[in-house]
C-alpha cells in the first residue's frame, strides 16, 4: 500500500471508504500510519488517500446519523470519481446467530425510521436497497437496519429481531441509498461491536454507558478485522 497524493489522484477512477464515527476514523488512521499533513479537511470531515491493489482509495470520516453520511458520501462524489462506496465500521448485533466483532457484509440495506410504523409496514421497499455480494464471490449475511436512533433500548432490539434486521446502525443504509441515486456502486463492510441489553432492572443511563465503553473498546479490534481481512476483496 502506497500514498496517492490528491493531485495524482483526482484524475483517476476511485473506491471511497466512508467511515462515521470519531473513534472509527482514529482507528483508521492508525491502522495506515496517516500522518497529520496527509489529513485533509472538508466540510463533514477529514480524509486522506492510499493506493490499494493498484487502486487509488479516499478514507473520508462523515460524523454520525444519516444527514452526515449521505452529505458526507455526496461531497465526494462530486469532487472525485469515485465508482463504488465501501461503508466500514462498527455496528449493533440483532441477529443471535452473530456475536460480537464478527464481520458481517450485508446483501440488503433498510432504513426502518422512515414510515409511520403503527400503519405502515416497518420496513417499506421503497427504503431498501439490495446489494450484489455474490460477483465478489462472498454470499451476503443479512440485512442491515439503518436509523437515526442507535439501538440501544432493549424495546427496539426487540422490534428490530422480529423484523428480520440482522445488524444495525445509524448510517450504512442511508449511503447505500444515495449512492443508488448516484448509479454509484455500495457495499457495506461492518462489525458488530456491542450488543443491546435489557436494561429493565437496570438504570437506563448506566446501560447505556457500559454499551458504550464496549463499544468503544471493541471498535479498533472491528476495523482491523475489516482492514486485515475484508478491505482488500472490494478495492
Amino acid at each position: 500500500m502506497g500514498l496517492s497524493s490528491e493531485t495524482g489522484v483526482k484524475n483517476r477512477l476511485m473506491v471511497g471508504v466512508s467511515i462515521a464515527t470519531v473513534w472509527e476514523f482514529e482507528a483508521t488512521l492508525d491502522y495506515f500510519h496517516v500522518q497529520e499533513t496527509e489529513r485533509i479537511t472538508y466540510p463533514y470531515g477529514e480524509y486522506f488517500c492510499r493506493t490499494i491493489n493498484g487502486k487509488p482509495v479516499v478514507f473520508y470520516s462523515t460524523g454520525v446519523r444519516k444527514v452526515n453520511g449521505v452529505g458526507g458520501t455526496q461531497y465526494m462524489l462530486s469532487h472525485f470519481p469515485i465508482t463504488k462506496v465501501l461503508v466500514v465500521g462498527t455496528c449493533a448485533g440483532i441477529d443471535e446467530r452473530f456475536d460480537v466483532l464478527d464481520i458481517i457484509i450485508p446483501d440488503r440495506a433498510v432504513q426502518y425510521d422512515c414510515t409511520v410504523k403503527e400503519v405502515e409496514p416497518l420496513l417499506k421497499p421503497s427504503f431498501i436497497v439490495e446489494i450484489d455480494v455474490l460477483k465478489y464471490g462472498i454470499k451476503g449475511n443479512g440485512t442491515i437496519g439503518t436509523a437515526d436512533r442507535a439501538v440501544v433500548m432493549w424495546n427496539d432490539y426487540l422490534e428490530l429481531q422480529a423484523n428480520g434486521i440482522t445488524i444495525a446502525d445509524t448510517e450504512a443504509a442511508a449511503i447505500a441509498y444515495i449512492c443508488r441515486k448516484n448509479a454509484v456502486e455500495c457495499i457495506i463492510i461492518k462489525g458488530i461491536s456491542d450488543v443491546p441489553t435489557d436494561e429493565t432492572d437496570l438504570d437506563p443511563l448506566q446501560s447505556n454507558q457500559e454499551q458504550i465503553n464496549v463499544y468503544i473498546a471493541n471498535t479498533p479490534k472491528v476495523m482491523t478485522r475489516i482492514f486485515d481481512d475484508y478491505l482488500h476483496v472490494f478495492i
